[in-house]
């Protein structure tokens, strides 16, 4: 692919981003080409330096923000014709709650994700917890073989627990992330 057919082809996966966005990422992109070039690349190994259209589309959409690209999306672009709006009144007792359904079950979706983090950092707590009272009943009572079992036992849960709350939490800002992504990309058209 040649930077003319790289510059069109992306100019037409950005049609969800406004105008000037799009003039300055396809301008930006041109330059990075052009300095490639420069440096001795062909166009083709410049273009390939980028990773493929769909690794370029993912990043711009993952640096441009959400707003701007709904705001776009639902600008009207022509007035919705008299059928269409028929439609969409007469259609409503079945898409609105489908619709709803589709998106409360997302959310209740994405709100399981954190709780698994919540349960996570509430077992941590927890273990912390009755290590710091089998320590205080070690000192109030003397040393018994049964406290101690439990005070290692419960040390071993609280430490190991740590690195899973930490993975767990790590984990669903990627998740988060991705999703967020994932949803900036198809708004602003990035796929052919």
């Amino acid at each position: 692919m040649n930077k003319e057919e790289f510059l069109n082809s992306l100019r037409k996966r950005l049609k969800g981003l406004p105008n000037n966005e799009i003039e300055e990422r396809i301008s930006f992109y041109s330059e990075m080409i052009d300095d490639r070039v420069e440096e001795g690349l062909s166009e083709e190994e410049a273009i390939e330096g980028f990773g493929g259209i769909d690794n370029v589309v993912r990043q711009i959409a993952s640096e441009s923000n959400l707003f701007s690209i709904v705001k776009e999306k639902i600008k009207p672009n022509k007035k919705p014709s008299a059928l269409l709006i028929v439609l969409l009144v007469l259609g409503f007792p079945l898409w609105f709650p489908l619709l709803l359904t589709g998106f409360v079950l997302l959310l209740v979706a994405y709100i399981l994700l954190w709780v698994l983090v919540i349960v996570t950092y509430s077992v941590e707590i927890a273990a912390v917890g009755s290590t710091f009272i089998m320590i205080l009943k070690m000192m109030n009572e003397g040393f018994n073989i049964g406290y101690a079992g439990i005070l290692m036992l419960s040390l071993g849960l609280s430490l190991s627990f740590l690195y899973v709350c930490y993975l767990s939490t790590k984990l669903s800002f990627k998740i988060t992330k991705n999703i967020l992504v994932s949803i900036k990309t198809k708004l602003i058209g990035g796929r052919e």
